[in-house]
């Protein structure tokens, strides 16, 4: 499989706008380019070397070179993820400093800030974990401290560090929403539209000239500001989803891929986790699209929150308490249909297809070159991982 290939697919189904979509590939086929940097790291072409990806004092470490590729992506995957929690966690979560964001956040559930807290340690934990293990089997850990280059949010709440990610403005793929209620497979070619056109929108309040901490949040919000505020946390809601189901799916294609049986153990335990997270932020999601809250528009990037339990929507297609994946093609059209996790094969799921969808995302918005060469070298090393019987 191509990485041209790769690219191409992936972002005709995450249905991004033209524009972005030519960036994105513009973005990709430099990296693509970069051959000298990719056959440095011993990756051009698929292939993978302990030498390239292990270090222990110069000798190779006792894990299978391809489980290291896997284990060190995921490292990356997880120091990503923990990074953009921290930032919902700063101004949302249990403890977080910005009351407005915080009761726009209660709209869609009471519990939102703990479920944030709960879910930024679980992140910590696993990239603090993934590091640790690799170390302790003498393999190089992943440090991208220094791609900690963006801007923290000006609003009350937000501490002024580097970030990894940008959540200051996102083009949020909900194709999640309508896949994970059709009874069709993104593995078998099918394509998802999207529930909520979400894009170049914040998903986390920018200042508090923009959106003061001291709005009051009612439902439905009455002021422009208080529409906007509300706006901003629907749009963290669906990006929830968005990334837990990414991440669902990256852990289910990386686990077919491991040999040790150790670290398949751990794939399958951490990525438990991310099907945990996704099943609480997919019922949450579902309230920014229902009533009382439905309705809602940003009236600065009019992105709007409709009903999607009423016409034109409504049906199983958009319903918002079917939150249980519907039952889809699976290894064979000629099986039963199974409710799985989808998509799980390495095309649409991997390594690869989750830093082309983040790119997408407009998550690493402002990162530079080095940065997506650093990540897709780890991507293309895990989905060149290989199970060795």
């Amino acid at each position: 499989m191509k990485n041209e290939k790769l690219s191409s697919t992936v972002l005709s189904e995450t249905e991004v706008p033209q524009s972005r979509r030519e960036d994105v590939n513009s973005d990709w086929q430099r990296v693509v380019r970069r051959r000298s940097f990719l056959k440095g790291l011993s990756i051009a072409g698929g292939t993978v070397t302990a030498s390239a990806l292990l270090t222990v004092q110069g000798k190779a470490a006792t894990l299978n070179p391809g489980d290291v590729a896997i284990l060190r992506f995921l490292a990356a995957a997880e120091l990503i993820e923990s990074d953009l929690w921290q930032q919902y966690n700063e101004l949302g979560g249990v403890n977080g400093g910005n009351p407005a964001y915080m009761l726009a956040l209660e709209n869609l559930d009471g519990d939102m800030p703990q479920y944030i807290a709960d879910n930024t340690d679980d992140e910590l934990s696993h990239a603090a974990f993934l590091n640790a293990y690799l170390k302790s089997k003498g393999a190089e850990e992943v440090n991208l401290d220094n791609f900690r280059t963006l801007p923290s949010s000006k609003a009350t709440g937000a501490r002024q560090i580097g970030r990894l990610t940008n959540l200051q403005r996102l083009n949020v793929d909900t194709s999640w929403y309508t896949r994970y209620r059709s009874k069709m497979n993104p593995d078998f070619g099918a394509t998802f539209g999207q529930a909520v056109n979400i894009a170049n929108q914040p998903a986390i309040p920018l200042n508090d000239t923009d959106t003061p901490p001291t709005l009051q949040q009612p439902v439905p919000p009455t002021t422009t500001q208080e529409r906007r505020m509300q706006a901003i946390a629907n749009t963290a809601g669906f990006h929830f989803a968005y990334i837990e189901q990414g991440g669902a799916s990256l852990y289910t294609s990386m686990s077919v891929k491991v040999t040790d049986l150790e670290v398949l153990r751990i794939v399958v335990s951490i990525g438990g986790v991310e099907v945990n997270h996704f099943g609480l932020w997919h019922d949450k999601a579902g309230n920014a699209v229902s009533q009382p809250l439905a309705g809602v528009t940003d009236p600065e990037t009019h992105v709007t929150f409709p009903d999607l339990n009423s016409k034109p929507f409504g049906g199983e297609a958009f319903q918002t308490n079917l939150i249980l994946p519907e039952p889809t093609d699976f290894i064979s059209k000629e099986l039963p249909p199974c409710s799985v996790i989808r998509p799980s094969l390495t095309e649409h799921a991997g390594a690869v297809a989750t830093i082309v969808s983040f790119a997408n995302d407009l998550l690493f918005a402002g990162q530079s070159q080095e940065f997506f060469q650093t990540v897709m070298a780890l991507a293309t090393a895990a989905d060149a991982a290989q199970r060795a019987l």
